[in-house]
């Protein structure tokens, strides 16, 4: 029985010497990530696309920098124009972001100001066709949800 004692004991008192992860902070949804894109994305790509991204500016909560610029982001292409007769906006969001080594999932409202190329003539819709967002672009995402780090 003291044996046990002296185990529960030699453990809480190891516990407590691990230093506490001092980084852990939360993101709040509504937060604007901006990225500029590593892979140009283009309009007819397939929906589930895979791109990347890095973080233009340091994202901070309470005056300290939780993600410095320069973080890795991953997403995806959600609708595109993959048929040319498609109606099909392109739209894209962001998936993950790296930190600390692992990929930590987000969800994010569709980046802000995408260009589609969709101009308007006489009050119809009218599509250029198929068109390229730019590797180095600059995108604006809105956190859905709150990013735990």
């Amino acid at each position: 029985m003291k044996t046990k004692i002296m185990i529960l004991v030699g453990l809480a008192m190891l516990a407590w010497l691990v230093p506490q992860d001092s980084s852990a902070a939360t993101v709040p949804a509504g937060t604007i990530l901006g990225v500029r894109t590593l892979d140009a994305v283009v309009s007819t790509d397939t929906p589930g696309t895979r791109f990347s991204a890095q973080l233009a500016n340091n994202i901070t909560v309470n005056g300290k920098a939780v993600l410095p610029a320069g973080t890795k982001f991953s997403g995806k292409i959600e609708t595109s124009r993959r048929m040319v007769s498609s109606s099909q906006r392109l739209t894209v969001n962001l998936t993950d972001v790296q930190v600390g080594g692992r990929a930590v999932p987000i969800k994010t409202t569709g980046a802000r100001e995408l260009s589609n190329d969709f101009k308007t003539k006489r009050g119809i819709g009218v599509s250029r066709g198929a068109y390229t967002v730019p590797a180095g672009k600059r995108l604006e995402f809105q956190l859905a949800q709150p990013l735990n780090l």
